[in-house]
């Protein structure tokens, strides 16, 4: 008897939830089991029967749950099932038949009640779906995320550490104010006096006007030989950036690395028309964060080589994964790399054109935009995947077009070598500012954009999917915003071109059971490997985009902030938009993860390098997916366009 009880507790401890329990109630458990056989094409239990008094795992053999004759899931060596009908207390809603001749563990409710109640670990097991079956239910995947960061074994390093809240920081409270009429020395005085690096200028109701600092007396005051007895608001850095009091230190740090800050201001209510009540430097946030996104920053705008430049994105990799590693929010990591990645391009641009500006001195002062699309152009690119750019320009005269066009086309082909020196892969398809085809002024844009929504063919569909979500990184935002507003205007003239971007949506069906090799590549280099971009973010990404191009939004390019502004012009769908918004954070880790573990694009996941935890945590992702394309499919009438 003890012979098989110590099989059983040795086959239960390399699956969770048991693999959470202490050797002794492990064995408790071992002994309660009931060891079941059942034939090929026998029913464990069937749909709407109430529930037995025990849940089942699987030791050999395969197990479907269908819903009728529809296969829903299938169940594998150490799956646990028939779990939700026994917590709620309800009938089965799936049934279970053996595929094949099958041995099951049988254990009792009664006997593992009470570890489930003593074991937080094991608890959460359950409320995050990991059973199987769970899935055909909608998830609340912030349980998923809790689970996934409390079953991990934590990195031992804290060298990169983020704090998540402005208690971390030290905030000086007690700012140093004066109003703008004093005398620069005056204002030096000051500084001097109370040991500050700055003075922030304020009216009659202390409302911010602007901040002299340190930096300030060297470059507008000693180095220009300024009479110090002139005002001290004439070298006042104005407009000041401001944000609220109580704003999470995200914010904060985010903004002071966006805006190239040393100094922020904090205000009563986060405006200029507040009280100033707060101040907070940069040596500030470096004494309490160490080695930062910051410093990254800084060190990429002082680079004074290509290879430098490599290098300090090499680094910044390191703290992805750090990131990554410890469950940073997602919407902080993203924001990050997408900032490291945006000063990349814009140092680029910098050094490039005035390389140019000496040979095509007639077009130095012409306006123009580089576009990230794509994946960086919807601020989610974490690793260094393939570049997806263009470039746009005003439209020019007829004697300055050829100019123009040599000229803007050295600007991208410059830009886009500077990002494959820093570790960026070129696009397979060449859809980078390095192809003529794609750099173009706005009225060559605007054509391109009406022929796609008025002829929307499958490669018009692809090329659409990719640039709509362009973002301007360096130059002039007026073009873009020009071209967007031009986009929105066709749309709203021809409505259906939405129901052919959902067709385009839906080519992909949910790939609920990849993990049993039915959804995997199934040829070629890839070879039974799970295509989670193609199978699942870009069907995630699509049908964000679709959603909020028939509100007619414009500006909104992030699929995070997408399903966000979604659950507030929708509120009866907002529990799956708030959904929809975790599932992809959970696809956007689990690739950058892998990406990072294999030094790659992170795009093919091998099945079987995955655990129980991580085949369920994805599996749940899906869910929302396929809800959004059942969603999608009747409310663009797909089914009469596929006639």
């Amino acid at each position: 008897m003890n012979v098989i009880v110590n099989r059983v507790a040795e086959f239960l401890k390399g699956y969770p939830p048991f693999s959470f329990l202490s050797q002794e109630n492990l064995s408790l458990v071992a002994r309660s089991v009931e060891v079941r056989y059942y034939e090929k094409g026998a029913f464990l239990f069937q749909k709407g029967e109430d529930p037995l008094p025990h849940f089942l795992v699987l030791k050999e053999g395969k197990i479907e749950l269908l819903d009728g004759m529809e296969i829903k899931e299938y169940c594998e060596e150490g799956d646990v099932f028939g779990v939700l009908a026994l917590l709620g207390k309800r009938p089965y809603l799936l049934s279970a038949k053996a595929v094949e001749d099958a041995l099951i563990y049988a254990v009792p409710v009664a006997v593992f009640e009470e570890m489930l109640n003593q074991n937080s670990k094991v608890a959460l097991y359950f409320a995050a779906g990991f059973a199987s079956g769970q899935v055909v239910v909608r998830q609340d995947l912030s349980q998923g995320q809790i689970a996934r960061k409390t079953f991990k074994t934590q990195p031992k390093d804290h060298s990169l550490l983020i704090f998540s809240d402005q208690s971390q920081i030290k905030v000086s409270e007690n700012v140093l104010v004066a109003l703008p009429h004093i005398s620069i020395q005056h204002a030096a005085q000051l500084m001097s006096a109370h040991q500050v690096s700055s003075l922030v200028l304020v009216d009659a109701n202390r409302f911010p006007l602007g901040i002299i600092t340190d930096k300030d007396l060297r470059n507008k005051v000693v180095s220009e030989a300024k009479d110090v007895s002139r005002t001290a608001g004439e070298i006042m850095s104005t407009p000041v950036v401001t944000q609220p009091r109580g704003a999470d230190f995200s914010d904060l740090y985010l903004t002071m690395i966006k805006h190239r800050l040393h100094h922020l201001i904090l205000t009563e209510d986060g405006t200029e028309q507040s009280p100033v009540c707060g101040i907070i430097s940069d040596h500030d946030v470096l004494l309490s964060m160490g080695n930062s996104p910051a410093v990254v920053v800084h060190a990429l705008n002082n680079a004074a080589s290509l290879a430098e430049m490599r290098a300090i994105r090499d680094r910044a990799e390191q703290m992805l994964r750090y990131y990554l590693d410890n469950e940073v929010a997602m919407d902080f990591v993203s924001s990050v790399m997408t900032e490291i990645n945006d000063t990349i391009i814009q140092k680029a641009a910098e050094r490039v054109k005035k390389e140019l500006d000496s040979k095509y001195p007639e077009c130095r002062s012409l306006n123009f935009a580089f576009l990230s699309l794509g994946s960086e152009g919807r601020e989610e690119q974490l690793l260094r995947t393939d570049q997806d750019n263009a470039l746009i320009y005003e439209d020019v005269p007829e004697a300055l077009h050829q100019q123009a066009q040599a000229y803007f086309l050295a600007l991208g082909t410059g830009i886009v070598e500077t990002l494959i020196a820093c570790g960026f892969s070129p696009c397979p398809g060449e859809m980078m500012a390095s192809n003529p085809r794609w750099v173009q002024p706005l009225s060559g844009w605007k054509k391109y954009f009406s022929d796609w929504i008025l002829t929307p063919t499958a490669d018009a569909l692809l090329k659409a999917s990719i640039c709509f979500d362009f973002r301007a990184i360096s130059g002039s935002t007026s073009l873009s915003q020009s071209l967007s507003a031009h986009i929105y205007d066709q749309v709203q003239k021809k409505k259906a071109f939405l129901s052919f971007l959902g067709l385009n949506a839906l080519k992909n069906p949910p790939p609920l059971g990849f993990f049993k090799g039915f959804m995997v590549e199934k040829s070629g280099e890839h070879r039974d490997q799970f295509d989670i971009k193609a199978r699942a973010m870009m069907p995630m990404a699509d049908l964000a985009r679709l959603l909020i191009l028939s509100h007619g939004v414009v500006g909104i390019n992030n699929t995070f902030r997408r399903f966000e502004r979604l659950a507030e012009l929708e509120p009866q769908q907002s529990e799956l938009y708030s959904q929809a918004g975790k599932a992809y954070e959970i696809l956007m880790r689990m690739r950058a993860l892998e990406g990072l573990q294999h030094q790659n694009s992170g795009r093919y996941i091998d099945p079987e390098s995955l655990g129980k935890i991580q085949r369920q945590l994805l599996k749940n992702a899906f869910v929302p997916l396929s809800e959004l394309q059942s969603l999608v499919e009747v409310r663009f009438q797909l089914a009469y366009f596929r006639s």
